[in-house]
């Protein structure tokens, strides 16, 4: 008898149901458009709070838009060039990727720029089909 996985790869041919809409590959991220400053503050606890974060749920094809918050304290004596950011979180406007992944590759991608150990990041969902999802990876 052959056990049917429950597992979906958005990666390993799957497909939108319903419309085909295309969508980018998490290679489309640019996370090389990041920038950032020399800054000597260790103890300064800095948000940055966009509302306007649009990726593509890779199941329906559908965009997601999200709240995104990212915290931090610039412990390796860096901190973020707003517009770069910007650039960067723009790129994953046409990007196949689940909402979970998305925080998972913005915190990855800060911290490895960042050099700090002390950075959070939170993706707040807006609604879809009744549920509402929040994401949180890191911790300050």
């Amino acid at each position: 008898m052959k056990i049917k996985s429950n597992i979906i790869d958005p990666y390993v041919g799957q497909t939108a149901e319903g419309k085909k809409i295309d969508f980018d590959s998490i290679d489309s991220i640019e996370s090389n458009e990041i920038k950032v400053f020399k800054f000597k503050s260790k103890d300064q606890y800095i948000k940055i709070y966009t509302k306007e974060f649009i990726a593509v749920c890779p199941f329906s094809g559908l965009p997601d838009v999200a709240k995104v918050k990212v915290e931090y304290y610039p412990q390796g004596g860096l901190a973020i060039e707003l517009k770069s950011l910007k650039y960067y979180l723009i790129s994953f406007k046409n990007v196949g990727i689940y909402q979970e992944e998305v925080t998972k590759r913005i915190y990855a991608d800060l911290l490895n720029v960042l050099k700090t150990k002390k950075i959070k990041i939170t993706t707040k969902y807006n609604v879809r089909g009744g549920l509402y999802t929040t994401c949180i990876e890191g911790k300050l």
